[in-house]
């Protein structure tokens, strides 16, 4: 009868501790996420997990590349224009924002250099290279997009909890900050302009946004005639 080796409980793997990971963050947030509190839950010394990942570090890692490859998952198949698929690829990381709000600050204040991140980085890319784009305007473009979809989902979707203790996942805006009360009196434009921000977070001011981040995109794309 073979003889497991030390170290390496029956069961565990990479893909078995990565969605632990993933469940420990979802209900417990970052700040209480680690090695030993992981290993605990898997009811594993902690030294078993290193032997599958090394460390906290790569840890972090592994759950960013999970929720990532659940966004990609759940856009099935992808679209040939690159207009398409920037609209699809950012609604499904709005989407994996609100399911996992306590792991997405991960995806925006990290590097994201997982085979799963760069696949969607090369989707969009050569779509746009296929189209005739000028290469600086492709190069731009994730910046763009991703800069606007993190600064955006960090202001926006919630990483509190509810009063059952769980994440506040799923709900608009849930845990976010509204936008400021402005005194008319001091600041008479953003007073005017506050209504228009009644939807914070929601689903209609995402795609506006959105839409205007693909129409600088697009003209970013259209090389301009230059006159004398």
């Amino acid at each position: 009868m073979a003889r497991r080796a030390r170290g390496r409980p029956a069961g565990l793997s990479r893909e078995r501790i990565t969605a632990a990971a993933v469940d420990l963050v979802d209900r417990q947030g970052l700040d209480a996420f680690g090695v030993r509190r992981l290993a605990s839950e898997l009811g594993v010394d902690p030294m078993s997990i290193y032997n599958h990942i090394k460390g906290k570090a790569a840890l972090l890692d592994a759950v960013s590349e999970a929720v990532l490859t659940e966004a990609s998952s759940a856009a099935g198949q992808w679209p040939d224009d690159w207009r398409d698929i920037v609209l699809a690829m950012a609604r499904e990381y709005r989407d994996m924002a609100r399911r996992h709000p306590r792991i997405f600050p991960l995806l925006a204040t990290r590097a994201q250099t997982s085979a799963t991140a760069l696949e969607a980085i090369e989707r969009l890319t050569a779509a746009m290279r296929r189209a005739g784009i000028p290469d600086q305007a492709v190069a731009d473009a994730p910046m763009v997009l991703f800069g606007f979809l993190n600064g955006y989902l960090l202001a926006t979707v919630g990483t509190g909890t509810g009063a059952d203790g769980q994440p506040a996942a799923g709900a608009e805006g849930a845990g976010a900050a509204a936008p400021p009360a402005f005194d008319p009196s001091q600041h008479p434009t953003l007073a005017a302009l506050a209504p228009l921000q009644a939807g914070f977070g929601d689903q209609a001011e995402f795609e506006r946004m959105l839409g205007t981040i693909v129409a600088g995109l697009a003209q970013g794309a259209t090389p301009r005639t230059v006159t004398a």
